[in-house]
């Protein structure tokens, strides 16, 4: 029987909501019919259930395609265009984003193995990610990766419930495929530009698996 492991960003809400929730619980007993604390616990266990369950460590098995771009998350293609990059990149570039509801793993990995040649934090607005205007006003990180097929850049959104971008990325740091880039708390997207000649390994409404399914090859 395996062990559910959480991920250790969400280790303090995780206990700080545990001790919420009994406090409330015990004041319901004390103070409140037994019906008033039935309902308050049921809802409280429908609560802890989607907390653990957002911050949930899946286990997989990964494997390394070095001329392929895996998913850096769990999540829903929302968008694949051709656009210009035009923060670092400045070039043409296809735009693949997902989007990752509240109900997927939020750790995000390295779609490719490289260097990381750029890394930038921007503060900003709160937009739905979904918002077509969210990957230029929203809070986000942005992080480009450098090999021998080239440079790829990658941005993690914030959302509108999304109130925390971690990202583990240094740059000048060498990385590898599937390892883990960072977590977006409570629903986000990412946006990974790939260079325009990549064959496009998935199309809008897929479901993707994120350091497993392939988004593109670069041969």
């Amino acid at each position: 029987m395996s062990i559910i492991k959480f991920h250790k960003e969400g280790l303090r809400i995780i206990s700080t909501t545990l001790i919420i929730c009994m406090i409330i619980l015990t004041i319901s007993w004390i103070l409140f019919p037994v019906i008033f604390f039935l309902s308050v616990l049921f809802l409280t266990l429908i609560f802890l259930i989607l907390l653990l369950r957002f911050f949930r460590v899946p286990k997989r098995n990964f494997i390394l395609k070095p001329d392929s771009i895996l998913a850096p998350a769990d999540g829903k293609v929302v968008a694949i265009e051709q656009i210009i990059e035009t923060e670092y990149l400045k070039k043409n570039c296809t735009l693949i984003s997902i989007f990752m509801s509240i109900h997927n793993v939020h750790i995000n990995y390295y779609p490719s193995s490289g260097v990381i040649s750029y890394y930038n934090y921007y503060e900003g607005k709160y937009l739905v990610a979904r918002h077509p205007k969210s990957s230029e006003l929203n809070e986000r990180s942005t992080i480009a990766i450098k090999n021998n097929n080239g440079e790829i850049l990658l941005s993690q959104i914030a959302g509108y419930v999304a109130r925390r971008i971690v990202s583990y990325a240094v740059k000048g740091r060498k990385v590898k495929q599937s390892d883990e880039l960072g977590f977006i708390k409570f629903g986000s997207r990412l946006d990974i530009y790939i260079p325009e000649n990549a064959e496009i390994k998935v199309k809008l409404g897929t479901r993707t698996i994120g350091g497993v399914t392939e988004i593109a090859d670069l041969r």
